[in-house]
């Protein structure tokens, strides 16, 4: 996955609260393995509107999504943090998450960042005109009106978005040790390492 530091652009003033996740990306898109083609199906039930905030051209391929408090509650459906990444979003602004919404976002590369309402309310403002800047390295988020929100985040989580890093990629980096710990396990305890006749 690509690594966050730094995310600037327009952001989607879309602000409700309580979305979850099959307003996200609606079940009948849940067939698929693919994350390829996703973001055709995100927020599809809103997006029938042609006044939609999603498809007005200035927050097409916006980066940033600002949303309301509890977003990505209902399911667990990681399909909804596939959608936000295939619609082009990198960072959601928002008051609270669900917890299995957020650990998705990460493992996905999507940088959830928590504020409260009132940072919440004025970046909206600012949305519907300029851009956001986003800092994971300094936990910021600013704006060109000298506006600065400070984040805190899970270490953890910070040191794998800034690195580009999923659970496959941290597994990557202890294969030396894994394949040390196969070779004790195979002399030591020959009986559980399985033999080709």
């Amino acid at each position: 996955m690509a690594p966050i530091e730094k995310v600037e652009g327009r952001a989607i003033p879309f602000g409700l609260k309580n979305v979850d996740t099959d307003v996200i990306i609606p079940a009948k898109w849940l067939k698929t393995i693919s994350r390829e083609g996703l973001g055709k199906g995100a927020f599809e039930t809103l997006r029938a509107d042609p006044n939609n905030l999603f498809d007005q051209p200035e927050y097409r391929q916006a980066p940033i999504l600002i949303a309301g408090d509890n977003f990505g509650c209902g399911s667990s459906r990681e399909h909804a943090a596939w959608a936000l990444g295939d619609l082009g979003i990198r960072v959601v602004i928002a008051p609270s998450y669900s917890d299995i919404f957020s650990g998705n976002a990460v493992k996905n590369g999507i940088l959830p960042v928590v504020l409260p309402q009132s940072a919440i309310d004025r970046l909206m403002e600012v949305a519907a005109t300029d851009p956001i800047h986003v800092d994971l390295d300094t936990q910021t988020v600013t704006t060109p009106f000298q506006d600065r929100f400070t984040f805190d985040i899970d270490p953890f989580r910070k040191m794998c978005l800034l690195n580009g890093l999923d659970e496959i990629s941290l597994t990557e980096k202890s294969d030396a040790a894994i394949a040390a710990h196969e070779q004790m396990i195979a002399k030591t305890q020959p009986w559980l390492t399985p033999t080709l006749a």
